[in-house]
């Protein structure tokens, strides 16, 4: 009896219509919250996220910074592998300059720009590294991770003066002669002084995720080494490192594959020119050291000098083949007119097949961009009166690179602002006309001369007030 009458008291319950009523709405509740629990996670709401993707994908890159703040979910969208694989299906893939600078303090500084929009983006600072002392280690090279910002003061001159015998200098100099290199869609900075300790030390920007990671480390401590990119591999050669008597410069050369983190040791360079000194005192005396290196029709090109500060002496220089594992020695036109700035660095760039080097001759207003030709063996005049200034107390007033396809030449105007400045000297080559342009950039200048500005243009400008230009990479992803 008792379950008959719960059973018809239970029927009734549910048959009353207001109950049912609540019990429905209760149902689309929960079924509009896990909705939106759904669309919360999505990156847009009621969108699938391939196609969100595809949206993102669209977006310049200068906004991405801002974009992360969006939410979590957007800030891993952004920093994702898929997404630049997607805005490499697009085509909408960028080429940004990175620009290192050395500012006040002895903080060394990185800057991307958009030559888009024209804007400019700080990237995170450098991890910096230092040594302990070698004889607690018993170690030539163990480095001791200190994360901070890193500085730099020293000069080449004073690396060079230190063959000499200031050992007492190097004892107290900073943080300096990193390298410089790009490959596989990072940055990558290459060793340098510490306490005049050579360092091993490989540190790469990953522009995707905005930050620095450690990779794997040179076989050998080194400085002021030069690099190059070839296979989408990172090469390595010469440099100085510090020996019982001061500095020594190297011979070695190594190579870095990015997609196994590994890297091989490549045959020493010869430096056959220095070995045919006349005499065992300027054996001694002049060293022989890379002063540059450019990736050129399939091969490396490193240029050479023997250096006793203040004096130099271009000995050509030789050509690393990797399809045959050995050295050559380099063309004669090519080494001997290989045009050299201060210290006798040789900056150079290939832009659409063509090897480039800016010549600042002995004065800085008369700089002109050179071109090799290959057939003929000799360096040619593509553009003269190269809108630079003179800055004898910077390291580098001027640094050369290549973006978009064309010559980009980085300086520091007359209002101490650095300015890349942009050449268009294609239609000019291929009329066989060098181009002439002024290095005085005004506005009434400009509108006096259609030739000037075809040739020359400002790309880009913002404040520099004390820094210093140390180098800059070209990086497309």
């Amino acid at each position: 009896m008792g379950n008959i009458l719960s059973l018809n008291s239970s029927k009734t319950r549910w048959s009353d219509p207001s109950v049912a009523a609540l019990q429905d709405e209760a149902c689309k509740r929960q079924r509009l919250l896990s909705s939106s629990c759904e669309d919360n996670s999505r990156l847009i709401p009621s969108l699938p996220d391939e196609i969100s993707i595809q949206i993102l994908a669209r977006v310049p890159r200068i906004n991405y910074l801002s974009l992360k703040l969006v939410s979590h979910v957007w800030k891993a969208a952004l920093v994702s592998t898929e997404l630049f694989c997607v805005r490499k299906e697009l085509g909408t893939t960028e080429e940004w300059l990175y620009i290192l600078t050395r500012v006040k303090d002895d903080k060394l500084l990185w800057s991307g720009l958009d030559p888009i929009s024209r804007r400019w983006q700080r990237l995170p600072p450098m991890p910096k590294i230092s040594f302990e002392d070698e004889a607690k280690k018993g170690l030539a090279a163990f480095p001791l991770r200190v994360w901070s910002m890193m500085g730099s003061r020293i000069k080449i001159a004073d690396i060079i003066m230190s063959w000499l015998g200031r050992r007492d200098a190097l004892d107290r100099m900073p943080f300096c002669g990193c390298s410089i290199g790009v490959v596989d869609g990072c940055i990558y900075a290459l060793g340098g002084f510490s306490r005049a300790s050579a360092m091993k030390s490989v540190w790469q920007y990953d522009p995707v995720k905005n930050s620095w990671t450690e990779a794997s480390p040179m076989s050998v401590g080194r400085a002021y080494c030069k690099t190059g990119i070839l296979n989408n591999k990172l090469y390595v050669v010469g440099g100085v490192t510090r020996g019982r008597g001061g500095l020594s410069p190297l011979q070695s050369a190594e190579v870095y594959d990015p997609h196994t983190g590994t890297w091989s040791q490549l045959p020493n360079m010869p430096f056959a020119k220095a070995q045919v000194l006349p005499t065992a005192f300027l054996a001694d005396l002049l060293k022989p050291i890379a002063t540059g290196m450019t990736s050129y029709r399939g091969r490396l090109f490193v240029p050479q000098s023997l250096y006793c500060w203040p004096f130099f002496v271009d000995v050509g220089g030789e050509v690393y083949d990797p399809n045959v594992n050995s050295w050559l020695e380099m063309p004669n036109g090519m080494g001997e007119g290989w045009p050299a700035r201060q210290a006798g660095t040789k900056l150079s760039v290939t832009v659409n097949g063509d090897l480039y080097a800016l010549d600042p001759s002995n004065s800085l207003d008369s700089a002109k961009i050179k071109v090799y030709d290959y057939e003929g063996d000799s360096w040619k005049v593509a553009a003269g009166d190269v809108p630079i200034h003179d800055f004898t107390d910077a390291e580098s007033p001027y640094l050369l690179a290549g973006l978009l396809g064309k010559i980009h030449v980085i300086t520091k105007d007359a209002n101490h602002n650095i300015t890349v400045f942009q050449a268009d000297l294609q239609s000019d080559l291929a009329s066989g006309q060098p181009n002439l342009s002024s290095s005085d950039y005004s506005s009434s200048e400009h509108a006096d001369s259609s030739a000037e500005s075809r040739i020359w243009r400002v790309l880009a400008s913002r404040s520099g007030r004390s820094a210093e230009l140390v180098s800059c990479q070209s990086l497309k992803i």
